[in-house]
């Protein structure tokens, strides 16, 4: 059996002190709970992080419990923002969260977990019974949370809604009878409220063990709501790609939090250091197999400048000749015809590997063409 090092590996806060240990002293196999709002269709490799957590409690005999949260994410988290959360429709929550199982099973064991939907209990709960819960925490507790002192200090709006998520989360650690909930260190307070609530529900508190946060592909926190994620289920390619792009300076944080590794990165050389964990990334996803062809690809297509194997071919549209920028906006991620002649001028657009300088082409000469956008978009026009 796993010892205490090894289940709060990297966690920043285990609280209350001691109270991990005495739980274990118990015999029994511990409940873990994990709860995940399905604000985006994919997981990525921040919320890996506590389910690495949630992995290591399995291996040494415990249960995982994996709360989505389908009624939670109707309201949304407020965590960490400075303004509420938009809502989701219920389709784009239902259609989230189907997929967050499988992508989970990537990291914990599927047969130790269970996995619960929060509108199980949530949706059954009659006015008197909110009012019951509310009475367990204290208007002045709520504003001890950062984002609320702090949007209540400015006169940002905050809404009673938003006032609720803690005790619906706290209610899932009651309706699963809980004995520890993971989270980021964003999550403390929420965590720290599920044993309030448990007391007042006459069971015995949970652990609060928080996991650091993960820094994205733009510098701030990993947030499926920000777009700055590496996803579990996104293609190989994609995966390798988004890791290369991570900065030099939080190598060392990505071989501590998500490969778990002890080696010091920064001793490595940076591309060695960066393709080590793509590997990584991409073969826990989708196997030995994938991570090598999309190393193959990245090799070729980002650091060799080559086309990839397998270029989409496309029709040439209508016209004679053919308008470069409108032909780039229609087929590539490029916002304005502006901002196409601009990658135009600047030497970024190739016909056959050639710089192409001409905004109005023959539609002869793109025929049969492979036209390169920047440095990793590519098509291929069919022949006439």
């Amino acid at each position: 059996m796993a010892g205490v090092e090894e289940l709060t590996r990297n966690a920043v806060d285990v609280l209350p002190k001691g109270e991990l240990e005495r739980k274990l002293g118990h015999g029994r196999p511990l409940r873990v709970k994990l709860g995940i709002d399905p604000t985006a269709p994919d997981i990525h490799v921040g919320h890996a992080i506590p389910l690495q957590r949630m992995a290591a409690f399995q291996r040494a005999g415990h249960v995982g419990v994996l709360i989505v949260g389908d009624y939670t994410g109707r309201i949304g988290d407020p965590s960490g923002l400075s303004v509420e959360r938009p809502v989701l429709s219920d389709e784009e929550i239902d259609s989230n969260a189907k997929r967050y199982f499988e992508q989970a099973s990537q990291i914990i064991d599927p047969e130790k977990t269970e996995v619960r939907f929060n509108g199980e209990w949530l949706a059954k709960l009659d006015f008197a019974e909110v009012v019951r819960l509310t009475r367990t925490i204290t208007v002045a507790r709520l504003l001890e949370r950062d984002d609320f002192a702090k949007r209540f200090t400015t006169q940002t709006p905050i809404s009673v809604s938003e006032l609720l998520y803690p005790f619906m989360q706290a209610y899932d650690s009651v309706a699963v009878t809980a004995d520890v909930e993971l989270g980021g260190t964003d999550q403390l307070y929420n965590l720290l409220a599920g044993r309030e609530v448990m007391q007042a529900y006459g069971l015995e508190p949970q652990v609060a063990l928080t996991t650091p946060l993960l820094i994205g592909t733009d510098g701030r926190k990993m947030s499926a709501s920000l777009g700055n994620y590496i996803g579990l289920a996104e293609p190989p390619e994609e995966q390798f790609g988004k890791t290369m792009r991570i900065s030099d300076e939080l190598l060392p944080d990505y071989y501590r939090l998500v490969m778990e590794s002890d080696e010091d990165p920064l001793r490595m050389e940076p591309m060695e250091a960066k393709l080590a964990l793509a590997r990584f990334i991409v073969r826990r996803s989708h196997g030995e197999e994938a991570a090598a062809q999309a190393e193959a690809h990245f090799t070729r297509v980002v650091r060799e400048g080559q086309a990839p194997e397998d270029v989409h071919e496309v029709d040439l549209p209508a016209g004679d000749p053919v308008h470069l920028p409108a032909l780039l906006v229609e087929l590539f991620r490029i916002s304005s015809t502006s901002e196409a002649r601009r990658l135009i001028a600047q030497g970024g657009v190739k016909l056959d590997g050639a710089v192409i300088s001409d905004l109005d082409v023959p539609r002869g000469v793109l025929e049969g063409a492979l036209l390169q956008a920047g440095k990793r978009q590519f098509v291929r026009f069919r022949p006439a």
